[in-house]
């Protein structure tokens, strides 16, 4: 395949998503933009069903794969069985075989929703392939590349010293089996989140030290909500990719404002120029439940199909939105011009004008199918549903 050296899709390739590169952005962006064909690939341990932190990562292969380099998708039969350490205060549970493959059953079907399977230029593999033919002096060779000093840096380790909780060895040496991956499939880049720059980096200086080649590191965001709790399957708050479409819609919408932009730019293959459109949007006061309706129609058009996401989207309404509105719904009629504040103070349904400010600041009122207002002087030029604070509902007719 022809490489696409187009300088707008690696810029977007290179930031969009992005949290930091290894050794640097300058250097991966020369490298795209001479047009040499890189193998790049991210790894997966199937210790459960795939979700939608999954799909940040994918996302940026479908990227580099549409501009012609190989993707390796690595299924980690071996290391699933050791469990990744990262930011885990307590050893994982070890899997069986029988569990990882019952796991994976279904993981091609699903990636290929995002990366294009019909195209050569991607591949799945399993390090059992390689892992399983290590003898023990090969393990001793490898262990021999790495200090106990620089293992012992990662946080969750300095965390359970302290906490005087145990380190296994087998999860100390986990990052050093994940850096042969590199070695075994002698690679020129790794993505994956940021929370795995670690093992990442491991890999980059096992294969320098080995193979005396240099491997480039792209490390994405990841959805975290405000305590800085990533969205996972561990924390039970995933949204997985093999969801219902109405499963699915119901749990974006259930999501917290805050994540509305990032979630745009990470998990959607929208135009940035929509990021930044709801980003103004945002700051401009539109009602986040009409961002995140969009949001969610996005997400599951990606796996389930656009006929899909409008019924899930018509589902939603019908069953959460419009029950949540009284059937002895009260009725003001008005007459188009006057104010909102004069209307609801005068009937009563706000204490006094304050309160509707202090109503207005709090983003407490709006249409229930359109935006929340945010001018204390709104004035009323249309009829529809109104929400005033948490549970009063008032209809605007003329």
């Amino acid at each position: 395949m022809t490489i696409d050296t187009d300088p707008k899709k690696i810029e977007e390739v290179l930031t969009r998503g992005v949290e930091t590169i290894y050794p640097t952005k300058e250097e991966l962006e020369k490298t795209l933009m001479s047009g040499k064909k890189l193998q790049i690939y991210n790894g997966i341990d199937p210790t459960g069903k795939l979700h939608i932190g999954h799909s940040v990562v994918l996302l940026k292969l479908r990227y580099l794969q549409d501009l012609g380099h190989e993707i390796i998708v690595l299924i980690g039969g071996f290391t699933a069985t050791i469990g990744d350490p990262t930011d885990k205060k307590a050893t994982r549970q070890p899997l069986t075989i029988e569990q990882v493959e019952k796991n994976t059953a279904d993981y091609k079907e699903i990636i290929g929703k995002i990366l294009d399977l019909s195209k050569p230029n991607v591949r799945f593999v399993n390090n059992k392939e390689w892992m399983d033919k290590l003898t023990p002096k090969d393990m001793l060779d490898l262990a021999s590349q790495f200090t106990v000093s620089r293992l012992l840096e990662r946080d969750m380790f300095q965390e359970r010293i302290k906490t005087g909780k145990e380190i296994h060895v087998h999860e100390f040496l986990y990052p050093v089996f994940q850096a042969y991956d590199s070695v075994a499939m002698d690679v020129d880049m790794e993505i994956g989140g940021n929370d795995q720059v670690f093992n990442m980096l491991a890999g980059r200086t096992l294969l320098k030290r080995m193979k005396d080649k240099e491997k480039f590191v792209l490390a994405t965001k990841l959805l975290t909500d405000s305590s800085g709790t990533k969205m996972g399957k561990t924390e039970g708050n995933a949204v997985n990719l093999d969801d219902p479409a109405q499963e699915m819609y119901g749990k974006v919408m259930s999501w917290p404002d805050e994540f509305i932009t990032i979630s745009f730019e990470i998990l959607t293959q929208v135009p940035m120029s929509k990021v930044e459109e709801v980003k103004t949007d945002l700051l401009d006061g539109k009602n986040p439940k009409l961002l995140k309706s969009e949001l969610a129609k996005e997400i599951v058009k990606m796996y389930h199909g656009a006929e899909a996401a409008e019924k899930a989207e018509e589902y939603f309404v019908n069953t959460f939105q419009k029950k949540e509105i009284p059937d002895d719904l009260e009725e003001i009629k008005v007459v188009s011009g006057v104010k909102l504040v004069d209307v609801l103070s005068e009937q009563g349904i706000v204490k006094s004008k304050s309160d509707f400010r202090r109503l207005v600041d709090e983003g407490a009122i709006g249409w229930m199918e359109g935006e929340k207002i945010s001018d204390p002087n709104f004035v009323i030029e249309q009829g529809g549903v109104l929400k005033v604070g948490k549970k009063r509902f008032v209809k605007i007719i003329f």
